[in-house]
């Protein structure tokens, strides 16, 4: 067959050769298939891979959230047990009308284990989620083992305190900030130490201000 005696006009399409037809036919319905794959079918793979990965991601929500409510009542057990805790800690805390006897027993404490006071002094308290922080400045003088007795001292009072910051150094060390007179009371193996004693009670700030905006409300 000569292509060149084929009469390409599309008008006598009706007198090419079954071979030419065929290839003619097999063109176009590829140009259509292809047409289609292009505008309408890639959409719909595209939309396919995006519902895959949305089944995907809620079948693992779906795992996540049926171990918790098989484990829904241990959960629950569990809140319990913290929130007993919880109301146990605030119950250690001192009252606003308790600090101050708090920082009678933490000096009396100093003083029974032998220790002499320097420094004894509050800060302003440091408000939290649920509660304040109560910080105490110390700076106290004596032996390594009243130190130890004082912390121990401290930390079986029925209140929770707790010590920060300590800072413990021979006397010889802390001389120059002594007055000449007192220089010579201070025994060897007299230490200084400065520490930072906190007590907790509970924050009821914020639920004041909540009920005040809520009476401002209304």
């Amino acid at each position: 067959m000569n292509l060149s005696d084929i009469n390409w006009d599309f008008n006598a399409a009706g007198t090419w050769p079954l071979p030419v037809k065929a290839v003619i036919v097999l063109l176009i319905c590829s140009v259509v298939a292809g047409g289609g794959v292009y505008y309408d079918t890639v959409d719909q793979l595209a939309e396919l891979e995006n519902i895959e990965q949305q089944e995907k991601d809620l079948r693992l929500t779906y795992e996540t959230k049926q171990k918790k409510a098989v484990n829904l009542q241990d959960y629950r057990d569990q809140l319990a047990q913290i929130e007993v805790s919880l109301h146990e800690m605030l119950r250690q805390m001192p009252t606003k009308e308790e600090v101050a006897s708090l920082l009678i027993d933490i000096s009396q404490t100093g003083l029974a284990s032998g220790l002499e006071f320097r420094l004894f002094k509050p800060a302003a308290a440091v408000s939290k989620d649920f509660y304040s922080e109560l910080p105490i400045n110390i700076e106290v003088i004596g032996k390594y083992e009243e130190l130890g007795l004082f912390v121990s001292g401290v930390a079986a009072l029925p209140r929770i305190v707790t010590v920060h910051d300590v800072n413990i150094v021979p006397i010889d060390k802390s001389k120059s900030k002594d007055k000449d007179k007192d220089k010579d009371k201070y025994e060897a193996g007299d230490m200084l130490m400065n520490a930072t004693i906190k007590t907790y009670n509970e924050n009821v700030n914020k639920e004041v201000s909540g009920a005040k905006k809520k009476r401002g409300k209304k």
